[in-house]
C-alpha cells in the first residue's frame, strides 16, 4: 500500500477475510468492473483455508446443501484451466467407502440420488473396491465413486484467486484487521477508516466479532500429514460413518478420511470437536483419529507421519452457510459458516454475492442460505 492514507480510499465493495471465501468473492466482483478491497491481518490463505483438506465434493446432505455444492464443483471445474501448477487441482474422485450391508444399502440410495441430478458416479463391490484401492482392508462391502471431485490445495488456490482479482484491479490491504463499522465506513486497528458501497464478511468464525446478529458454532478438526509414498492412495476416500460424524452438532468425534496429494503424502483426517478456542493439537483426539484410519487402511500404519496441525470450521446449526445480505444492515452482506464445505462452496458463494449484489440473475435458488432464515437470529 505505500504511504497511501487508508482513511482516503473508498470501494464499491470491502471483502474482509483473505481466505477461499474471500479471495473467490474479491475476484468475482473485480472482474464484475466493481471497484474491490479485500482486507486480511494475516496471511492471504491462512486460518480454515490452511486447514482444509481441499476436497471438492458434492455432497447431498439436503437439496440446498447439494445445489451449492454441485453448482460450485462445476465452478471449480471451469477455473481449473487457468490454475498454475501450484493449485494442485486433481480430478481424481472420491470413494465412498460401505464396511457393511446397511452402508451399502446407503451406496445405492446415493447412487440413484446423484444419477436423478446428473452427476456421474459408479457404484463399485468389494472386488471393483479392492483394485481401486489396494491398501483398504479385505472385507469391505463396496463403495460409491464419484467420479467429478477434486482435490486442490486451498493456499495455493486463495493466492491464485486474490492475484486474478488484482490483475482486475482489485486492491489488497495486508496486515489490517477490521474491527468494526460506521456507517458506510470499515474501522481498522490502526484508526484508520475505509468507505465501502457493500461490505462482505467473510472471515470465518471471526465474522461474530462484527455482526451480532448471527450464530456460528466454532468446530476444531484435526488433520496429519505423512511423508511421500507416491501410489498408496488414489482416490478421496471417506468412511460413509463419515456421513454420522459430519451430522453430529454436539459430541465430539473423529471419521476415516485420507487423500492422495500430488507431492505422494498423504493427508488423513477427520475429527470434529466443539466449545473449544484452544488452537493445539490435541493428541487424544489425532490418536483416535489414526486408529479410526488404520481400522480401514492397516498399512497406514507403516508410514511415517511429519505434522499434525488443527483448524476452525464455522458451522450453522442447519449446516448450510450463510449467503447474503446481514440482518443488522442492508448493505452489508455475510459469507460465512460453510463449516467443511468452505473450500468447495467458495466459488458458488462468490456468484451468488454478485448475484445478489447486481441484481443478475442466479443459476440457483439464493433463499436456503440467506442470513435472515429463521433460526439464523440469535433470540
Amino acid at each position: 500500500m505505500g504511504n497511501l492514507s487508508l482513511t482516503s480510499l473508498s470501494f464499491d465493495i470491502v471483502v474482509l477475510g483473505g481466505g477461499i471465501v474471500g479471495t473467490a468473492c474479491a475476484r468475482e466482483f473485480a472482474e464484475a468492473g466493481l471497484r474491490t478491497a479485500l482486507i486480511e491481518s494475516a496471511e492471504i490463505g491462512g486460518g480454515a483455508t490452511a486447514a482444509g483438506m481441499g476436497h471438492i465434493a458434492v455432497m447431498d446432505d439436503s437439496e440446498a446443501q447439494f445445489a451449492l455444492t454441485r453448482y460450485s464443483q462445476l465452478l471449480w471445474k471451469e477455473a481449473a484451466e487457468r490454475f498454475p501448477p501450484d493449485v494442485e487441482f486433481s480430478p481424481s474422485g472420491a470413494l465412498w467407502v460401505a464396511a457393511d450391508e446397511t452402508e451399502m444399502r446407503e451406496v445405492f440410495r446415493k447412487q440413484h440420488y446423484y444419477i436423478q441430478r446428473g452427476v456421474p458416479v459408479e457404484v463399485l463391490d468389494a472386488r471393483s473396491l479392492a483394485e481401486a484401492e489396494p491398501n483398504l482392508r479385505p472385507g469391505l462391502e463396496g463403495a460409491l465413486l464419484v467420479k467429478e471431485d477434486a482435490v486442490v490445495y486451498p493456499p495455493c488456490a486463495a493466492r491464485f484467486f486474490i492475484t486474478e482479482a488484482q490483475q482486475h484491479g482489485a486492491t489488497l490491504i495486508l496486515g489490517k484487521r477490521a474491527v468494526g463499522t460506521r456507517g458506510n465506513t470499515v474501522q481498522l486497528d490502526d484508526g484508520s477508516y475505509i468507505a465501502y458501497g457493500n461490505l462482505v464478511i467473510a472471515n470465518g468464525i471471526v465474522a461474530q466479532s462484527l455482526t451480532s446478529s448471527v450464530q456460528l458454532e466454532p468446530r476444531k478438526g484435526h488433520l496429519v500429514i505423512t511423508d511421500r509414498y507416491p501410489g498408496f492412495v488414489s482416490h478421496q476416500i471417506i468412511e460413509l460413518g463419515y456421513l454420522k460424524s459430519a451430522h453430529s452438532i454436539q459430541s465430539d468425534s473423529v471419521a476415516f478420511n485420507v487423500q492422495p496429494r500430488p507431492s505422494g503424502q498423504i493427508l488423513i483426517g477427520s475429527s470434529r470437536q466443539y466449545g473449544l478456542d484452544d488452537s493445539a493439537v490435541d493428541m487424544k483426539i489425532v490418536s483416535a483419529m489414526l486408529r479410526r484410519a488404520f481400522e480401514y487402511m492397516p498399512g497406514l500404519r507403516r508410514l511415517s507421519a511429519i505434522r499434525s496441525w488443527t483448524g476452525f470450521r464455522a458451522a450453522t446449526p442447519d449446516k448450510l452457510p450463510l449467503i447474503g445480505p446481514s440482518p443488522e444492515a442492508e448493505n452489508i452482506y455475510l459469507a460465512t459458516g460453510h463449516e467443511g464445505l468452505g473450500i468447495t462452496t467458495s466459488l458458488g458463494t462468490a456468484k451468488l454475492l454478485a448475484d445478489m449484489i447486481l441484481g443478475r440473475r442466479s443459476a440457483i435458488a439464493k433463499d436456503p442460505y440467506l442470513p435472515s432464515r429463521s433460526y439464523a437470529l440469535h433470540a
